[in-house]
């Protein structure tokens, strides 16, 4: 090679770099702080670098502030100082106080309508969007990871305790059934539970068509209160606390701990969130199963619907015209039938629009993993009720804490499940009544 030749295509490499500098110096930074660690960060790094390469006006950044409550008291901090970022992902309890702070949100079907992208509520999962909505119906916040909670079960142990590995059960008392035949089998627990507010108390209401709360679980105003002491959570929660006392029932802790009890075979059963399927394929030494969480007989119109958890991408105030240009870019790539089909497969988490979980269907997915669509069927399995669409409460992360220790006392033996719930409705609605003052 010629010196002369050598010197152009040094000079033509340096062209194309300054220009490729040039170009990302050139596109719009939108920040996006997450609460996904792990494999789920990873996913969301994919999302934001397929949508970087999409395009080359704007750069969207993914940034892990940890988990979800800590995630939301440094977007809040970040607006208070006048540093905050253009999105921030929210669990779904924290709802109300977004929507509560005045000022500091741009509601995402401003935003779209803005950007000529108006959201059209009717392509996404109807309990997902219900959830997210201003009593007018309008999208506030725009629908992410959104997942439910299911029954899981052990196949193998079914088989053992003479049960037919293609039927889980489907009511509590089958449950108590199936614990007792695979304990008689050899194993050492019925069943276990995650996250006990949000599958036990929250979910347990929506499946049965009965209230958390009052004004339709907050849904009709902050002057609300609670109602999950009534006669049916009541004897809900003192039968599990009966379980205890020869492991038909065992409490594994309040947020995912108890998954190790189902994976290392020691409980057959497992009540867990529909995201949780990657995790227990990946842990799990056994075959396993999928289905709707059980219900009672006779209680409410069970079994009604079941209430997602999750979280959606909030829009903070105080940007420019082109950061929201962008902003509305990246959410229209997000929401893409082909996006949320992969996060959706490759999660566990829901499809939140019908054209992904049609495009997941046509691919196959369900035939190979029918589990996957349980959450699905449990979910859109009737039209979502006032006392099935979701809740509304201020101060709901507090409460859940206070939801916990109570039950937690159940458990223990020191309180019966009556005064262990009167004490959660009168704590839950002292916070409820701090919040409403707040906002008024």
């Amino acid at each position: 090679m010629s010196m002369r030749t050598t010197v152009t295509a040094v000079t033509t490499a340096l062209a194309m770099a300054t220009a490729s500098a040039a170009s990302a110096w050139a596109a719009t930074e939108i920040q996006w702080w997450h609460a996904m660690g792990g494999a789920l960060g990873e996913r969301v790094g994919e999302i934001a670098k397929g949508f970087n390469e999409s395009q080359s006006d704007f750069v969207v950044v993914p940034t892990y502030k940890g988990n979800y409550t800590e995630n939301m008291t440094a977007g809040i901090a970040a607006f208070r100082s006048g540093k905050q970022p253009h999105i921030l992902q929210v669990f779904e309890v924290g709802t109300a106080t977004m929507m509560a702070a005045k000022g500091a949100i741009k509601p995402v079907h401003e935003l779209m309508a803005e950007a000529g992208t108006p959201i059209d509520p009717d392509a996404y999962l109807s309990t997902v969007t219900g959830y997210y909505m201003s009593n007018d119906g309008k999208l506030l916040s725009m629908p992410f990871n959104s997942s439910t909670p299911i029954l899981y079960y052990n196949k193998e142990a079914f088989k053992k305790a003479g049960l037919d590995p293609n039927a889980p059960p489907k009511t509590w008392p089958e449950v108590a059934e199936a614990s007792k035949k695979a304990q008689a089998a050899g194993y050492t627990c019925g069943f276990t539970t995650a996250w006990q507010s949000w599958i036990q108390i929250e979910n347990f209401s929506a499946w049965h068509n009965l209230p958390i709360g009052t004004k339709a679980n907050g849904f009709g105003g902050f002057d609300t209160e609670l109602t999950i002491n009534s006669p049916e959570h009541v004897k809900h929660i003192q039968q599990l606390a009966d379980w205890t006392k020869d492991k038909t029932f065992v409490y594994g802790g309040r947020r995912g701990d108890s998954q190790a009890l189902f994976t290392n075979g020691e409980c057959v059963m497992y009540m867990q969130s529909s995201a949780g399927l990657a995790g227990i394929q990946k842990t799990a030494k056994f075959e396993f199963g999928a289905g709707m969480l059980p219900y009672w007989p006779g209680v409410g119109n069970a079994p009604q619907n079941t209430i997602i958890g999750g979280a959606t991408l909030w829009v903070f105030a105080g940007h420019s015209d082109k950061e929201y240009e962008g902003v509305a870019k990246f959410f229209t790539y997000l929401s893409s039938p082909a996006v949320q089909a992969e996060w959706h497969q490759g999660t566990g988490y829901l499809p939140i629009t019908l054209a992904a979980y049609d495009l997941s269907r046509q691919q196959g997915y369900y035939e190979k993993s029918p589990d996957a669509e349980t959450a699905l069927k449990q979910m859109t399995l009737n039209p979502p009720t006032e006392n099935s669409r979701g809740l509304r409460f201020g101060n709901f992360v507090q409460i859940r804490d206070i939801i916990n220790e109570e039950m937690e006392a159940v458990w223990g033996g020191s309180k019966t499940a009556k005064e262990a719930l009167d004490t959660a409705v009168a704590r839950g609605n002292d916070l409820l009544r701090k919040f409403e003052k707040t906002v008024n």
